[in-house]
């Protein structure tokens, strides 16, 4: 079994050991509910470092007052006995007063003390419909990479945006840790493994391989022909996507540093990102699904 680490002065004093031992260590924060997706990093950060610590916390300051934070999955035991399959050293499991001392509400306008914004990145994308959503990453990330002072620090690049902020405010906050992204996990279907993916039909999922199939067509598409426009790749996977009978937020061909829209010329590692809203199984609304290329 981990050790389960409840607080960040027990964090510290399992990493100072490894630091005295001159060990390196890998980190993998993940909000719980964990697939295979998460597992991949797992064995990368095993594979990479002495050590591999894991962090299991569902962060409220990403979600808005009407998102779904009462109903994200939260399956702590099955996590726990996943990580202890997996052979991983500790698993930090921090109360919500843990990791927010000054307290937290879903508010932004209410919020109170320290918080971290990476400017630029932030605002597109998901950021356009979910605008307090990678302050709420960015500062939870920060606090994580300043309690574990992990050696590398692992993502899936499912979620491409979150990278790209991660990455950015790693290099502006001159924090002394490696980002690794690694690449996304997919059913065999190529639906992207997503704990979101727990609210769906069998049928949704099935109708919901459409998402990388689009995606995968537009990739062609400058595959096929280099010197193709962002924009005619972004409507050939909208067309794709509305055409199968999903809920298209939006899709977007970007800079993969800046994140910058690519109307034109398209740089190779562009990114090509869609959000999408599917039926849930149960109950009424809709769930949201996220998806990328790169262009490489």
């Amino acid at each position: 079994m981990p050790i389960v680490l409840r607080t960040v002065k027990q964090v510290r004093q399992w990493r100072s050991a490894l630091c005295q031992a001159q060990k390196s260590v890998g980190f993998v924060p993940t909000m719980g509910a964990l697939h295979h997706g998460h597992l991949s990093l797992v064995h990368q950060s095993q594979a990479d470092n002495d050590a591999t610590v894991v962090s299991i916390f569902v962060n409220p300051s990403q979600f808005g007052p009407t998102e779904d934070l009462d109903a994200y999955p939260r399956t702590l035991d099955d996590d726990l006995a996943q990580l202890e399959a997996a052979n991983v050293e500790a698993v930090f499991v921090p109360k919500v007063s843990e990791m927010y001392p000054s307290g937290i509400v879903l508010d932004v306008n209410e919020q109170r003390g320290a918080f971290v914004e990476v400017k630029g990145c932030s605002h597109q994308l998901e950021g356009v419909t979910r605008p307090q959503f990678f302050r709420g990453v960015a500062t939870v990330v920060c606090k994580l990479l300043n309690v574990v002072q992990p050696t590398r620090v692992y993502f899936g690049q499912k979620d491409a945006q979150q990278c790209v902020v991660v990455r950015n405010m790693v290099k502006d906050l001159l924090i002394d840790t490696e980002v690794k992204v690694l690449p996304t996990q997919r059913e065999p279907s190529g639906l992207a493994l997503s704990s979101r993916n727990a609210y769906l039909s069998d049928t949704t999922k099935d109708e919901s391989k459409a998402i990388y199939q689009a995606l995968s067509q537009g990739k062609q598409l400058w595959v096929d022909d280099a010197t193709v426009k962002g924009t005619d790749i972004v409507d050939l996977v909208q067309k794709q996507l509305v055409d199968s009978g999903l809920q298209v937020e939006y899709v977007a061909c970007s800079h993969p540093e800046t994140l910058d829209d690519l109307t034109d010329k398209v740089v190779p590692g562009a990114i090509v990102s869609t959000a999408v809203h599917v039926p849930r199984a149960q109950g009424t609304g809709t769930a949201r699904l996220i998806d990328n290329v790169i262009l490489e």
